[in-house]
Parts: C-alpha cells; structure tokens; sequence
C-alpha cells in the first residue's frame, strides 16, 4: 500500500483549476483519493455541489481505472451516482475504489466518497479502456 496521496491534478484543466485530487494505490484492485472542499465547490444551500462530487468520482475512479489498466488511457462509458449524505466547507473527502472487474477493453468499479466518517456519495461506472498506437503518442512515444 502506497502510504502518502499524490497530486494527480498536474496538467491545467478542471480538476487542477478546482484544487486538485490527492491518490493513491491501496492494492492492485483497491485505490484511494481526496480532495478539501473550499469555497468554490459549494451551492447556494452552503453544501458541496453535486457537479463538483460528480466530477471528484469521475475524476478519481477514472484514475484508479486507468492504473488498474496498466496505465492505458480509459474513458467514462457510464457513471451512477447516488447522493446519501452532504459536505461542507473545510471538510475532507476521501473516496475509495474498488475494481470490480476488468476486462481487455472495459473497467467495472465501485466508489465512495465519505466525509467525517459517513458515507456521502456512492457510484458505479464502466471504464473503457482505449488501444492507442504509438503513432498516436507523438515524438518519443
């Protein structure tokens, strides 16, 4: 188990514009991130956004997705979520992955995001992972 999270969020895009999300690996099946909720990411009700709890999960299950599939590229085929719970300001969120099943082209997993020790969010996705030919990967690739 990988004792210390790391930035995933190092190229300028959403996530990184949103504050980034920690990871890292528990197992080859079992993945784990984070992320403190600041100001942007909450509604007018003083919650965290359910767009930003979306994109948090899409985020993070895409990430244990793409290292459970030794590091090839895989995109969001389906994502169910399921809102139990709320965050709010200064709170921390950690989700856990579960790889459920994987395939040669798709990624079955489970996720949850828990807050103060109570579960927040569940989700379930399909992951595709994609072939990429070296040509694709530019110079050096």
């Amino acid at each position: 188990m990988a004792e210390k999270f790391d930035q995933i969020s190092l190229k300028q895009g959403f996530m990184k514009h949103n504050g980034g999300v920690m990871f890292r690996n528990i197992s080859d099946t079992e993945y784990e991130f984070k992320s403190l909720i600041n100001e942007n990411h909450l509604n007018a009700a003083g919650i965290t956004h359910g767009g930003y709890l979306s994109a948090l999960i899409d985020a993070g299950a895409g990430t244990a997705a793409h290292r459970s599939a030794d590091n090839a590229p895989c995109v969001t085929i389906s994502l169910d979520l399921k809102f139990i719970g709320a965050s709010r300001l200064g709170d921390e969120i950690i989700g856990n992955v579960k790889i459920l099943k994987k395939t040669k082209t798709l990624i079955f997993l489970f996720c949850e995001l828990s807050c103060n020790n109570k579960i927040i969010t569940s989700a379930s996705g399909v992951w595709k992972i994609l072939k990429v030919k070296p040509s694709d990967l530019g110079p050096g690739g």
